[in-house]
């Protein structure tokens, strides 16, 4: 069924009494400006730096989607294992495919407005308002971008709500007790909110970083903006957070080895009522959303299924017949809307 409204879906399912969540795509960010964003954009950025082997693997890929031009590498790469090709080869491959990898990460970096400032009142006010619908009355928000959109509007609209699962802990809790030194408070960790989370970044994102003990979110400090702190660890060789491969099978695969990642993936298999989507293709490369909100239709409880339904925001014809194809696909019943009414950015 297709619904004129996304007012409509959320009083429908208002009704129903159910939780609703939402999970945003890269849709999400377009929408917010398409000339950063865009595959073309980012396409464009990594052209633009000249390396010599970058630079060949993009003028033979017939595509500007990462995911794909990844997921091609990654093909060719097995069927050089299979057939034992040349080690040298490999070595290409292999290094291709993390150079396309650091390449994204710095385009998304480079290409970034420079603080939350440049986002205007409207537009934060406008996408809080959207959000919220869903966290205020007990849903979670799942994200696949990796951008720091929605992390600026939780912070700048305080929607008191929402929860990373971010926190500090005191590091010298004896030493406090005793009064012989002061507070001495960690970094913004993941874990001690992880119990209250309902946001949830399922590929990563630009301020998460692994320590290799520890996933850490970089802050604001009065020293300079995040985008800047960011670069420092990016300049530094720590890179974010990031899901970056082309299958949805290899994403599950690094997914599973973070924790934080896996922990968003085991919610997003098990969450219960129903789910909007705004700006997520749901294509190839994201066949792993699929199996996971599979995974939450038939998550066992005493009133199965869990994920009664899914609400697909479409934009164009095409967006409709992908979502036609979906219904063979998700489990759940697959309605959509009108993606335009939701209005995220004002």
């Amino acid at each position: 069924m297709h619904y004129d409204n996304v007012d409509d879906v959320l009083t429908k399912l208002a009704k129903q009494k159910r939780k609703v969540h939402l999970l945003l795509g890269n849709g999400f960010s377009v929408a917010y400006d398409s000339s950063i964003f865009s595959y073309n954009a980012l396409f464009n950025f990594v052209a633009s730096q000249n390396d010599p082997l970058l630079t060949k693997v993009l003028g033979a890929m017939k595509t500007k989607n990462f995911e794909l031009m990844m997921a091609q590498l990654d093909a060719f790469s097995t069927l050089l294992e299979v057939f034992d090709g040349d080690q040298s080869l490999k070595t290409k491959v292999t290094a291709a495919h993390e150079g396309l990898c650091r390449s994204l990460i710095d385009a998304i970096n480079s290409l970034h407005p420079e603080h939350v400032f440049k986002m205007s009142d409207e537009q934060s006010a406008a996408c809080a308002k959207f959000v919220n619908r869903f966290l205020e009355t007990g849903g979670s928000v799942f994200t696949s971008n990796y951008d720091l959109l929605l992390y600026w509007v939780l912070m700048r609209q305080n929607i008191p709500n929402a929860c990373d699962g971010f926190g500090r802990e005191l590091l010298n809790p004896v030493e406090v007790e005793n009064n012989v030194e002061e507070t001495n408070w960690s970094e913004l960790r993941w874990g001690p909110n992880k119990l209250t989370q309902n946001v949830f970044y399922v590929h990563g994102a630009l301020p998460l970083f692994d320590t290799g003990t520890e996933v850490e979110k970089e802050q604001y400090d009065s020293n300079g903006y995040l985008l800047e702190n960011i670069n420092a660890r990016i300049e530094a060789q720590h890179y974010p957070v990031f899901v970056t491969a082309g299958s949805g099978d290899d994403k599950v695969a690094q997914i599973r080895a973070n924790p934080y990642l896996a922990d968003c993936y085991e919610h997003l298999s098990g969450v219960d009522g129903s789910i909007v989507t705004f700006g997520f293709g749901f294509g190839d490369s994201d066949l792993h959303i699929i199996e996971a909100l599979n995974r939450a239709t038939h998550f066992p409880s005493k009133s199965t299924p869990k994920l009664w339904s899914t609400y697909i925001g479409v934009f164009t014809e095409a967006d409709i017949e992908r979502a036609a194809t979906l219904e063979k696909l998700l489990h759940c019943k697959v309605h959509t809307y009108d993606a335009k009414t939701a209005e995220i950015w004002g």
